[in-house]
Parts: C-alpha cells; sequence; structure tokens
C-alpha cells in the first residue's frame, strides 16, 4: 500500500509500568513521529479527546466498579458504557483497521464494536493471562493441601488458555513476541501471526548513567513484586552464594507488590528502592553488575533489554520470552533453577574479564533493537489484513 492505513489502537493499559504499556506510547509516539494516522483509546484517571498532530487521543476513566488485575490497573465492569462515545470517534476517524493490544476491558469492547463494522483486527499478545490466573488461584488456595492447589492451578490455566485463545479466532492476524507464542496462536485460530518484538531506548538507557564506584558485585532485577515473576528464588541465590562462600556482593530489587515483605525479610543483603523511573531508573540498571530476571510468565521482558542497553548481560528462566532474548554465554544465560542461577552469578563474580565482555556485547545487542524497525512490522501485518479484505 503506499498510503498508510488508518489505524484505531485500542489498548487497556497505557500509562501503566510494564512493558504492555509501554509498548503502547512507543506506537503511538512511532504514529505521531511519522505523521501516520492513529485514532488511540485508552484508559486513564480522567476521561479526555483531544489531537497531537496526526494522533487522536480518547482517554477513558476507569468506574468504581474496576476489578484489579495488577496494582495499577484492572478489568471495569462497565467499559461498555463508553460504547456511544468510541462509535462516535470511529465515525470521525473513518479507520481501515483495527489493532487491539490484548483482550482486556477495553479490548474486549473494542472487538465487538469492529466486529459490526465489519472492520480488519489485527490482535496482540502480550500477557500470559492463563499463567496469572494459575497464580492467583493457587495462592488463594495455600491453605490446602498441596495436591490440591496444583490441579485447581492446572485446570484455572487450561480453561483460561483455552478461552482466551478463542478470541484470536476472531481477528484477521495476531502479534506475539516470539516464535513460541506466534505458533501457539496460529495452530488455535487457524489465522496469521507476525512476531512483533519490542525495542528499547539506548539512549535512557546507557552504561554511562552508571554512578557506582566501589568493588561491590550488584545483581539486579527490575519489575512488579508478584508471585508469578518467582522473585523468592533471588532469595534461593543469595544462600547457595553465602554457603559457597561469596562475599561482597547485594541484590537490587526495583520495583513493589506484594512479595516485597517477604523479600525484606528472607534476602539479607538487599536494597528495595520501590518503583523507580525516569533517570532513577536508568541509573540503577547502570549500576547494576548481572541482571537476574527470575520471571516464568513474561511474553518478552523489555527489562532484558533495558538491562542490555545499560551494559548490563542478563540470567532468565527457560520459560515465557525472555530466552528468545538471550545469546547464550554472550549476552547472558538461560538458567534453569536458583542453583543455576547461582552458578553464572559466581562465575562472573570470579572473572570480570568475562563480565566485561559480556557488558559490551549487551550493549551493542541492544542498540540492534529500534522501536521503528519493530513498528515497521506492524504495518505490514496491516497491509497483510488489508489485501486480503
Amino acid at each position: 500500500m503506499t498510503a498508510k492505513p488508518r489505524v484505531a489502537f485500542f489498548s487497556d493499559i497505557f500509562y501503566e509500568v510494564n512493558g504492555a504499556a509501554l509498548t503502547s506510547r512507543e506506537f503511538v509516539a512511532y504514529g505521531a513521529r511519522n505523521e501516520f494516522p492513529v485514532l488511540s483509546v485508552h484508559p486513564h484517571t480522567e476521561t479526555r479527546l483531544f489531537d497531537e498532530g496526526s494522533v487522536r487521543y480518547v482517554e477513558l476513566q476507569r468506574s468504581l466498579a474496576t476489578v484489579p488485575v495488577e496494582t495499577d490497573f484492572g478489568f471495569d465492569t462497565l467499559m461498555w458504557r463508553y460504547k456511544g462515545l468510541i462509535e462516535k470517534e470511529l465515525d470521525n476517524f473513518q479507520p481501515d483497521i483495527v489493532h487491539v493490544v490484548s483482550p482486556g476491558d477495553l479490548g474486549l469492547l473494542s472487538i465487538v464494536i469492529a466486529r459490526g463494522r465489519k472492520l480488519p483486527i489485527v490482535l496482540g499478545y502480550h500477557t500470559n493471562l492463563h499463567e496469572f490466573a494459575r497464580h492467583r488461584l493457587e495462592k488463594a488456595l495455600s491453605f490446602l493441601p498441596q495436591r490440591f492447589i496444583d490441579s485447581a492451578g492446572k485446570m484455572a490455566e487450561d480453561q483460561s488458555l483455552s478461552l482466551l485463545l478463542q478470541l484470536y479466532k476472531l481477528a484477521c492476524a495476531s502479534l506475539a513476541p516470539n516464535r513460541e507464542y506466534t505458533e501457539l496462536l496460529e495452530k488455535a485460530s487457524g489465522k496469521r501471526s507476525f512476531q512483533m518484538t519490542r525495542g528499547v531506548d539506548t539512549i535512557g538507557f546507557n552504561p554511562e548513567k552508571r554512578t557506582r564506584t566501589d568493588d561491590k558485585f550488584v545483581i539486579g532485577f527490575v519489575g512488579r513484586l508478584q508471585p508469578e515473576k518467582n522473585v523468592r528464588t533471588l532469595a534461593e541465590v543469595e544462600r547457595i552464594l553465602l554457603e559457597a562462600g561469596e562475599t561482597g556482593f547485594e541484590f537490587l530489587v526495583v520495583g513493589s507488590g506484594p512479595e516485597q515483605t517477604w523479600l525484606a525479610e528472607n534476602i539479607k543483603y538487599l536494597k528495595l528502592p520501590g518503583v523507580l523511573r525516569g533517570e532513577a531508573l536508568a541509573e540503577a540498571y547502570a549500576n547494576m553488575d548481572v541482571f537476574a530476571f527470575t520471571s516464568t510468565t513474561d511474553t518478552f521482558g523489555n527489562v532484558v533489554q533495558e538491562a542490555f542497553a545499560s551494559g548490563v548481560p542478563a540470567i532468565v528462566t527457560p520459560h515465557g520470552g525472555p530466552k528468545f532474548i538471550i545469546r547464550e554465554n554472550e549476552t547472558g544465560f538461560v538458567a534453569a533453577d536458583a542453583a543455576e542461577f547461582a552458578s553464572h552469578i559466581r562465575m562472573l563474580i570470579r572473572d570480570r574479564v568475562r563480565l566485561a565482555a559480556m557488558k559490551q556485547a549487551a550493549r551493542a545487542q541492544a542498540l540492534e533493537a529500534t522501536w521503528d524497525r519493530v513498528f515497521d512490522g506492524v504495518y505490514k501485518a496491516y497491509d497483510y489484513c488489508l489485501q486480503r479484505a
């Protein structure tokens, strides 16, 4: 296509502190930067309608009937009250295609509206909601025998995933952060799935932001301190390091959530600065020596790329999307358990020449990950759907 399509972009999260919200903001910025027509519909603390260049913003306040999903966002059971307003904005904007970031409260409403208008839908996959369901249920049932907890958790995960995948049959195509999920979506929906990775701000996140001058070895983590992030593994890593006689290290855990108190009580050498943003976050990353990302549910792992941009190699689990970012033995490692996390960390503590090389390689990899390249690929998915339409 010669002219860029008019995109109605619906995101359930936009201003929150997570990878999907960051990607949504970057997509809208990409549209504005290139003067592409975008109608961005997303939640905010108040309802506002305004234009900035080629972008039309429709920001919707969630109601008191919102059910919490995470510490900073939820599912508004009354989101449908905005249907008339959204329909009016679509009448004025006249989109060619609808991009739904995820099937949340606003996402479900936008799918219904788009189907009614016979507009092609591109549906994203950013969050393993089925795994969230399992972790939340298992935590709620923690007072029961483990055998029952495991069985109920698996049932919740399987049923949630089955229902979630049904939605992707309604789309023309889907977007997923790695090949594991594109294959899953294509098999379940019978529709084309495009890989949509993530970019990273290599100016904001930069090794030059490092302010530490001591010899302490800092093991970092950034993210929500929730059960699915598996952060209690960090306490086990510390225990193994101490038993092996390692000293002079410290954990820097950036974020907040229900696991924060447990971490404070169970990790001896720990700094918990809470949620950081802007320069404070960039400085925290740059002051790390290795990034230990214990999450088992992330579909991509923006924080891993932010660590790379800051010149920090990463260790991740074999579950979810971060393993696809790692270049094994070059920019990081994939570790199956706490013992492997600790083993890789011990090696880097003892081999500072190897650490320095991995830091340089991590920064070099981050420089390849531009948002423009990512969103150029998204527009190819739009073209695919519009050609089929």
